[in-house]
């Protein structure tokens, strides 16, 4: 049984060991197959990045690589403009399934 805290927000947190637990019982299949299946994934999906490519996941959403342009910014402390390089973020679109769920 999970504890709640009291007095506090907290949710619980999905890792990809409870979602393979989850399909293991699903489907019938090891707790290790089941890890090793979606470890994969993973790993397909960071390697797609890595390329550029977009991923679209039917019903969850869209993740792509998104350039950001080199800026200006200012430290806090000083107020001292400060230069910011170039750099790539990754971004998630959420599915319109997905946002009317939540």
């Amino acid at each position: 049984m999970a504890k709640k805290a009291t007095g506090s927000s907290a949710s619980a947190i999905l890792t990809l060991r409870h979602i393979a637990e989850q399909l293991s019982e699903a489907h019938e299949l090891p707790k290790w197959q089941a890890n090793e299946m979606l470890t994969q994934v993973v790993e397909m999906i960071a390697k797609s990045l890595k390329k550029g490519d977009k991923i679209r996941l039917s019903g969850l959403g869209i993740l792509q690589v998104r350039k950001r342009a080199a800026r200006t910014g200012r430290n806090p402390q000083t107020g001292e403009p400060i230069k910011i390089k170039a750099s790539k973020k990754i971004a998630f679109r959420p599915a319109k399934e997905l946002k009317e769920a939540v």
